[in-house]
């Protein structure tokens, strides 16, 4: 048995198969998941899983390169964004339509986890990122400037 972190198989098995620049859809109760997705439904009742408890254990177990959300989380969602740059203070969040979001962002996503939350524009695309610490261990490998800073000391 797993000791601790993410336990849901599922959701364990489409993080590990993630590679360089692949998605991952993390959404409220209401979004309207694709069939063509796969789709992780991880919701129980209203807010239940929280959509930043999900998101928080995922960014244990995932590297995360990327953060995209609707526009109006910036404005209308105020806390949901200041809680995505304060967990990943490293990681641009970034905004495209709301409309996006719906219809692009899903269709694209490795997988889409679906949870319990009900909150305003509670969609958070996740792009992966890779160890940069672990891929350029050799010296003679140069480190490019977009990694230079995660490349730590």
């Amino acid at each position: 048995m797993k000791r601790s972190g993410l336990l849901n198989a599922e959701l364990c098995h489409a993080i590990g198969s993630l590679g360089h620049g692949d998605e991952l859809l993390v959404v409220d109760a209401g979004f309207p998941v694709p069939r063509s997705a796969w789709r992780i439904d991880l919701a129980v009742t209203a807010d239940l899983p929280a959509l930043r408890t999900v998101l928080d254990l995922i960014g244990e177990e995932m590297i995360v390169e990327g953060i995209t959300v609707a526009d109006e989380v910036k404005t209308n969602n105020a806390p949901l964004y200041e809680w995505l740059d304060a967990r990943w203070p490293t990681v641009e969040v970034g905004t495209v339509p709301h409309t996006e979001m719906l219809a692009e962002a899903a269709g694209r996503a490795k997988a889409v986890v679906r949870t319990g939350a009900f909150e305003p524009w509670g969609n958070v695309l996740l792009a992966s990122g890779v160890d940069v610490p672990a891929w350029f261990t050799n010296p003679d490998v140069v480190v490019p400037d977009y990694y230079r800073d995660r490349l730590g000391s």
